[in-house]
């Protein structure tokens, strides 16, 4: 685990009303969770890159006058051990705002802790159900939802591959069994039979995996799991001259999943939340990141959306209380990068569907 500081020499400490009355300007603690390092450091860099830039613009703002918020950035490297950890640093000090963490199996996990501590916690990317499932009332998340995800998934694949014969794989980990269990389902319900597997996350070689698939005849093969693997079965498949399409779960946002796969990733599909930066609200974020040679790739936005939810409902409650900016955060839709956002009683974003994505010559283009 490890925990370091970001903060911009453009952003400036100013006197918020809201907070504090005629006092001297404060500090509060904010932090983002996620993968900086490991297997899955890509989308760690989204999520980072997402809230600083998030926090740079809420400090020139003024929308909280009299303070400063800072920004810690954590690693959990997408690790339940290492995310537990982390939240019990975060608690301890402090912080008012938790953006993250992305891995469903160290989000959950963290997640009791934040809520004992009565600490904000608003998440970019797990979509596993059961992260709001549980009554958490400080816990909520601005992507949606795997029981969403899934059931697009599955219909596609159900309208463009009515006839073919299907596999859905996982990794075995929360997000990635969670997401396929669901899309078997599905397929199951509207009588397709489904060959079932698994495979082990942090392999190198897969061919094995790609060799049975290619024996048992396989047409189109659903993978729930992250893009690393999912590259690197995608590529040897290719190298086998095994002909079936590759549909995968929304860590597939990110250009580290062409730089392993190059061409042989051309036609792999994926599901994501809608792009937001096709939004007019986002369109001066982006050029800013553009400017400063950063992506508003994937989560960049969802994290960055996290932070501006966060201050909206600060700056209404008049509070930094969890209680009071958690009701803040349900009470009434805020509007940000990724559009409005609507939390429902549980702490899911209403707002967002998920669309099919392509990857197609280094491009991402959405098929539906």
């Amino acid at each position: 685990m490890s925990i370091y500081r970001v903060s911009s020499a453009a952003s400036a400490a100013i006197l918020a009303c809201a907070l504090v009355s005629t006092a001297p300007a404060a500090d509060i603690n904010i932090a983002v969770a996620g993968p900086m390092t490991g297997s899955t450091a890509a989308i760690g860099v989204q999520l980072r890159e997402g809230a600083a830039a998030a926090v740079d613009a809420l400090n020139a703002s003024g929308l909280l006058p009299g303070t400063k918020v800072i920004l810690s950035v954590a690693d959990d490297a997408c690790d339940p051990k290492q995310a537990v950890a982390v939240a019990n640093r975060l608690t301890a000090d402090r912080v008012k705002l938790v953006v993250g963490h992305l891995c469903s199996s160290s989000s959950i996990p963290a997640s009791d802790i934040y809520a004992e501590a009565q600490v904000i916690q608003i998440s970019p990317g797990t979509t596993n159900p059961q992260l709001t499932e549980r009554g958490l009332e400080t816990v909520f998340r601005i992507c949606g939802r795997d029981d969403q995800q899934g059931v697009v998934a599955a219909q596609y694949i159900l309208r463009h591959y009515p006839n073919n014969k299907i596999a859905v794989l996982d990794d075995k980990s929360t997000a990635g069994k969670g997401i396929a269990d669901i899309v078997e389902s599905r397929l199951r319900e509207a009588g397709k039979n489904v060959i079932r597997q698994s495979y082990a996350a942090g392999e190198k070689d897969y061919t094995a995996l790609v060799s049975r698939m290619k024996r048992d005849g396989i047409q189109i093969a659903y993978i729930g799991g992250y893009y690393t693997e999912i590259g690197l079965i995608v590529r040897q498949a290719a190298d086998a001259g095994a002909a079936f399409t590759i549909m995968a779960n929304d860590p597939l946002m990110t250009y580290e999943f062409w730089a392993i796969t190059s061409r042989a990733g051309n036609g792999t599909l994926f599901t994501f939340m809608p792009d937001a930066t096709k939004n007019s609200q986002a369109a001066d974020v982006v050029a800013r990141l553009k400017a400063s040679k950063l992506s508003a790739e994937g989560y960049t936005l969802y994290a960055y959306a996290a932070v501006q939810a966060w201050a909206d409902a600060v700056k209404r409650a008049g509070s930094l209380n969890a209680t009071r900016v958690a009701a803040a955060l349900r009470s009434q839709p805020i509007e940000t990068v990724v559009g409005t956002i609507r939390f429902d009683t549980k702490g899911d974003n209403a707002s967002p569907g998920f669309v099919v994505y392509r990857w197609h010559d280094s491009i991402v283009e959405p098929v539906e």
